[in-house]
């Protein structure tokens, strides 16, 4: 693709307009990728809440972007010195207007096409791993963590969602007899509401979490939480996986 002359604000405009409708708004030389956002200037409003929580100096550090969309955070590692960062998506549409928001911004950043349910063909390691906005949007949202957790987690997860019911953590016991219930109808207690069919008009959002719901997910995946610094941002540390977790099931026919 050839390079775009940055003064030429109607090209830019046609060629961003083109690729969209865009749900990050990224300023490209003077003109917004999605300036009538339902949100607002998302994801830049979301991002100043959290911003400090993330090294200001990411110099020969390796970033992997998982559900990248427009690129708005690829690009913002990118800003702050990442050696080498990789923005994965599996639609075709936001991948295009990654790369050239990418370019437009003058920034060597990696794209590619890529489930998430596929990391493991990547075959290595970051030291940093963003999983924003997308755990909601899965039919499988735990394997998802489970494969993050088993195939490119080094060391940290910046992660976010959608959260719906209770912003309360349920002290929940480690075991129960089968004859309690009551912890079940407590708002608090980890709950995970299935959407069959839309929400916000959008068909794939799946799942609903509550905040207890995502906390101990990413603790049954194999994630320390050691920030909370907005309501739905979680930073973690990868350790070890609790037992059991991330079991891989036989195939069918075959010995356990």
């Amino acid at each position: 693709m050839n390079a775009i002359d940055p003064t030429s604000i109607d090209e830019i405009r046609r060629r961003a307009e083109a690729l969209g409708p865009w749900f990050h708004n990224i300023e490209l030389g003077g003109v917004w990728t999605a300036p009538n956002h339902f949100l607002g200037n998302y994801p830049a409003v979301k991002w100043q809440r959290f911003a400090d929580a993330v090294p200001q100096d990411l110099t020969g550090k390796s970033v992997l972007d998982i559900g990248c969309n427009g690129g708005f955070y690829s690009i913002e590692m990118k800003k702050r010195g990442a050696s080498r960062v990789l923005g994965v998506d599996f639609d075709d549409t936001y991948l295009a207007q990654a790369r050239f928001a990418a370019q437009q911004t003058g920034h060597d950043i990696e794209f590619r096409k890529l489930s998430v349910y596929d990391l493991g063909s990547l075959g290595e390691r970051f030291d940093i791993v963003l999983f924003m906005g997308v755990l909601y949007h899965l039919r499988h949202p735990l394997l998802a963590l489970d494969l993050i957790h088993e195939h490119v987690a080094k060391d940290m997860l910046v992660f976010q969602s959608m959260q719906r019911g209770s912003a309360e953590s349920f002290p929940v016991e480690e075991n129960y007899t089968f004859w309690e219930t009551e912890h079940f109808d407590d708002p608090r207690y980890p709950k995970m509401h299935f959407i069959e069919h839309r929400y916000a008009d959008d068909p794939t959002n799946w799942w609903a979490p509550n905040a207890a719901c995502v906390e101990a997910m990413l603790r049954s995946a194999g994630f320390e939480i050691v920030q909370h610094p907005e309501t739905e941002v979680y930073i973690c540390r990868r350790v070890d996986a609790p037992h059991g977790a991330g079991a891989v099931y036989p195939a069918k026919g075959s010995t356990p």
